[in-house]
C-alpha cells in the first residue's frame, strides 16, 4: 500500500494506492506549526477509516511547496510507517526532461502535474492547476517541460480583493446566473468566474500558436477546476482532480528501484 502526499500551499492532499488503484483521497489543512505526531495522528485516523493501519503502508511518495513542513512530513512518515518517503524535486526521475532556465526554483507541484498530464494523456499537453496559485504548464510531444506562467489562484484574488476594497463582501465561488452582475455580489462572481475562464483562453490560444504545442490537449486540475471547465467547456479537454496523486504514484513506480 503506498501513502502519497501533496502538500501545497493550502491544504495537503493525501492518497492510499493499493496496487494501480487510488482507494482513499483525503485533504487536510496546510498548517506549518503542526508536529509530525500531529500529522501522524490526523493520518492514522484516516487510516482506520478504511481499516487500515500504518503497518499496511509499504511505501511512501511526497511533493511539496511548502518547505516549512517538509521535514515534519518526512519525519512523520519515517517514524510512523517505518518508511522514508521519496521527496520530489529536480533530480528526481519523472519521466519528462525539464527545459527550464533554473530546474532547482520548478516547484514540486508542477513536475508533478506535467509529468502526469503527460504520462496519462498524452503530449503535447497544457496542464493547468487551479490552485493557491494557477499555473501553467507546458510539455511537448517529446516529453520536454517547456515552461509555462503562474498566475495567482482565484481564491488567492478573490481574498487579495476583499481585504483591498473594505466594502466588498467575501462570495460564494459560483457561477452567477448571468455574465452581467446586477448586484455587488453578481459583479464580483461575474468579474472572478468569467474573468478566470478568460485568462485560461488566453494564455491556451497563445500558447497552442507555438509550433511544439500546435493541437495540444488542456488537462485542467485542482479545487476549482470543474467549475471553470463549466464556465467554457470547450476548453478544456480533461479534468482530473486526481492527477497530482496518480503522478506522485508515477513517479513512486519509476524511482522506487533506484
Amino acid at each position: 500500500m503506498l501513502l502519497a502526499m501533496d502538500i501545497g500551499n493550502t491544504n495537503v492532499k493525501i492518497g492510499i494506492f493499493k496496487g494501480d488503484e487510488l482507494a482513499y483521497t483525503w485533504r487536510v489543512s496546510t498548517v506549518a506549526s503542526h508536529t509530525a505526531d500531529e500529522y501522524g495522528m490526523v493520518i492514522y485516523d484516516l487510516l482506520r477509516q478504511g481499516r487500515h493501519t500504518f503497518e499496511d503502508v509499504d511505501g511512501a511518495v511526497m511533493s511539496s511547496v511548502a518547505p516549512s513542513l517538509n521535514y515534519t512530513i518526512e519525519h512523520m512518515c519515517s517514524y510512523y510507517t517505518g518508511k522514508r518517503p521519496i521527496v520530489v524535486d529536480h533530480r528526481t526521475r519523472t519521466g519528462i526532461e525539464l527545459c527550464y532556465d533554473n530546474p532547482s526554483e520548478l516547484g514540486a507541484d508542477r513536475m508533478v502535474g506535467a509529468a502526469a498530464a503527460y504520462r496519462f494523456y498524452g503530449g503535447p499537453v497544457i496542464e493547468v492547476d487551479f490552485g493557491s496559485a494557477t499555473t501553467f504548464n507546458l510539455v511537448t510531444a517529446e516529453g520536454k517541460f517547456i515552461g509555462g506562467a503562474i498566475a495567482p489562484g482565484v481564491k488567492t484574488a478573490t481574498e487579495s480583493l476583499v481585504h483591498t476594497a473594505a466594502k466588498l463582501p467575501r462570495v460564494e465561488l459560483s457561477t452567477p446566473e448571468s455574465i452581467v452582475g446586477t448586484s455587488t455580489k453578481s459583479c464580483m462572481q461575474s468579474g472572478i468566474i468569467y474573468g478566470y475562464a478568460g485568462l485560461v483562453k488566453y494564455m491556451v490560444a497563445k500558447y497552442r500558436t507555438l509550433p511544439e504545442m500546435k493541437g495540444a490537449k488542456v488537462v485542467a486540475t485542482g479545487g476549482l477546476s470543474e467549475l471553470i471547465a463549466g464556465v467554457e467547456p470547450e476548453l478544456i479537454d480533461i479534468t482530473d482532480r486526481a492527477l497530482a496523486l496518480k503522478g506522485l504514484k508515477y513517479i513512486y513506480d519509476l524511482n522506487r528501484a533506484k
